[in-house]
């Protein structure tokens, strides 16, 4: 038996702006209905489980606007750089910005759809060891300029989660994950592993 293709009938654009859009697709359902999807268009983003030789974790304390409140979570950024920039080098990149430290090893943890049922936004999760400090670049601003930087036992990391202390959705998901990694020694994929998901409808939009 096939599948229904849940085809696109019709398309509208209802907002553009720096880092998202939001379109209103007419989708048919089963059936033969017809039914309305909000979309919010994301040029998708990365973030970086550091760790290091102590196996702690690398954490950022962030002002985020809509919740008020100042969190913890992993380094992370948008996938805004120019086209050439993989996924990795813009990771090694969010990593310095926010952090002041590079990496000589990157593998892939985990990919996450941040909320599949009103965005496109996926998240591509590495870990990145062999760091070296190079201190953080000279002149950042708005909430970057007053952000902080921690260091937590991967461990403690966990229970910070599970007590609601990080809850942050992808740095919670990505450490709960080390920590199955390292209990299980499951392997890690490379850090160029194939992306399918990779969000691309915000991207062409703007150029």
């Amino acid at each position: 038996m096939s599948q229904h293709g849940f085809e696109v009938e019709g398309s509208e654009t209802v907002y553009s702006g720096a880092i998202l859009a939001l379109r209103i697709d007419q989708v048919r359902m089963p059936g033969g209905s017809i039914a309305r999807r909000e979309v919010v268009e994301h040029d998708g983003a990365v973030a970086i489980l550091a760790v290091d030789d102590a196996d702690r974790i690398g954490l950022i304390r962030q002002y985020r606007h809509p919740v008020g409140v100042r969190m913890l979570e992993l380094p992370a950024g948008l996938l805004d750089g120019p086209p050439e920039e993989s996924p990795v080098a813009a990771a090694g990149r969010e990593l310095f910005e926010e952090t002041g430290f590079r990496a000589d090893e990157w593998s892939l943890l985990i990919d996450i759809a941040a909320s599949p049922g009103m965005t496109d936004e996926v998240i591509r999760v590495f870990v990145a060891r062999g760091l070296t400090e190079v201190g953080r670049p000279v002149g950042a601003d708005d909430e970057e300029a007053d952000l902080t930087v921690e260091w937590v036992d991967s461990v403690t990391a966990a229970q910070q989660v599970m007590a609601g202390e990080i809850t942050n959705a992808t740095s919670a998901a990505a450490i709960l994950a080390y920590r199955h990694v390292m209990s299980t020694g499951s392997p890690l994929r490379p850090a160029d592993a194939p992306w399918p998901l990779k969000p691309a409808a915000f991207t062409a939009r703007r150029s």
